[in-house]
């Protein structure tokens, strides 16, 4: 699968739901075996428990700059296998 950032835009791509540009196609494909890979009774364990130390994690007021940048981090690329998994519903 093909993909490039955000400043070298192949022809006839578009910008993909993780900021990368890729085909249609390709973008498509993506969603449906992300959808597939989460879509068991494991996957959805597994996401659950990614939910649990990302989005559910609560930060401290002590929390310094770099684990709260790796934090957040973490949620963004959660939501982006959960975009992902909505994505494939839609197509």
């Amino acid at each position: 699968m093909s993909w490039s950032n955000l400043q070298n835009k192949p022809k006839g791509a578009q910008l993909s739901i993780d900021g990368f540009y890729r085909s249609v196609n390709n973008e498509h494909q993506l969603n449906q075996e992300v959808a597939k890979l989460f879509s068991s009774d494991l996957g959805n364990k597994v996401l659950d428990y990614m939910k649990s130390i990302t989005v559910d994690a609560v930060a401290g007021r002590d929390i310094s700059n770099d684990q709260l940048r790796h934090l957040e981090g973490m949620r963004y690329l959660y939501f982006i296998i959960k975009k992902r998994i909505e994505a494939s519903k839609e197509a």
